[in-house]
């Protein structure tokens, strides 16, 4: 089972942690854009070189699709080969693309982003809940049939989610925690031997708060936990999301691994100063996240 993998992954490389590939294309170093490549093919080029940056890191990459669909198809395919390339790496892949809809077209999405014989065959996929529970259902049909997985959208990192998440229900429950016992219900139904569930919750690093009562809600449900770094939450932030075990939860970071060079004196522009800054900042985070997560819990099992 996927969750297994990711699990047993995080402990190899003693790293929690996910780094977004979100490909913005006035960001990027010179050294991708001024190569005479088409646009597809310098995105290419600059996600292998994260992913080879990181792949030694982190258990995961997380390519975030509407960063690709700017591209129009060619940016799409490249998202495809992105996916491959990282499994190629031995990589898990987080496909964040927030699918949601109805009956036939939620299998479609299904089908497409996490069937062995769809196009991207991904590992996780996120998805929206806020169309109801049948519109997840072919998700989760989907996710067991394919031993994938997916993360729900329960209380992400942007400050007007409270807008919803904070709403309360007609029997008196917030969205958040209804959501949360959802969640944990559905994900009984695909736990892997190491007791956690394919079916996790998206839970933003920015309400540690929060995260630690969805926590006594959803025991045995990953997290993907947005948020960190450029987005303010820390590493302090996020040992609420986790376990006693130090499992529980993979923390995602994007913008500050990827764009950090715009903050480095004397960069230079080359691939392989790039490469190197991307590679010390995951380093970064894993050592900030394992340190922390060592303090709060002593006996965690890596």
């Amino acid at each position: 089972m996927v969750i297994d993998a990711l699990i047993q992954k995080i402990k190899e490389k003693k790293s929690p942690c996910v780094v977004g590939i979100d490909p913005e294309w006035s960001k990027l170093p010179d050294c991708y854009k001024n190569t005479g490549l088409t646009k597809p093919e310098a995105l290419l080029q600059w996600a292998t070189d994260v992913i080879d940056s990181v792949a030694e890191i982190v258990p995961a990459v997380k390519p975030q699709m509407a960063f690709f669909e700017v591209f129009g198809a060619e940016g799409i395919a490249v998202h495809e080969k992105v996916v491959r390339y990282a499994h190629e790496k031995g990589l898990i892949v987080v496909d964040d693309s927030k699918r949601n809809d109805i009956g036939n077209t939620a299998k479609a999405y299904a089908f497409a982003h996490l069937a062995k014989d769809g196009p991207i065959n991904s590992d996780f996929l996120t998805v929206s809940p806020f169309l109801g529970t049948d519109s997840l259902q072919p998700f989760i049909d989907t996710a067991k049939a394919e031993g994938k997985g997916l993360f729900v959208l329960v209380k992400t990192s942007n400050p007007s989610s409270v807008e919803i998440s904070e709403a309360v229900t007609a029997s008196g429950e917030k969205v958040r925690d209804w959501l949360a016992g959802y969640v944990n219900t559905i994900g009984e139904e695909c736990v892997g031997v190491e007791g956690y569930s394919a079916i996790g919750a998206v839970v933003g690093a920015t309400y540690p708060g929060e995260a630690e009562d969805l926590r006594k809600i959803m025991k045995n449900n990953f997290f993907l936990v947005p948020g960190y770094g450029a987005q303010g939450g820390g590493a302090a932030d996020v040992a609420s999301s986790f376990n006693e075990d130090g499992l529980g939860a993979l923390v995602n970071s994007s913008r500050g691994i990827l764009y950090h060079h715009v903050n480095v004196p004397g960069f230079e522009g080359s691939r392989e100063q790039y490469c190197a800054i991307v590679k010390a900042q995951a380093e970064a985070m894993q050592k900030a996240i394992y340190s922390e997560l060592k303090k709060h819990y002593p006996e965690m099992v890596y």
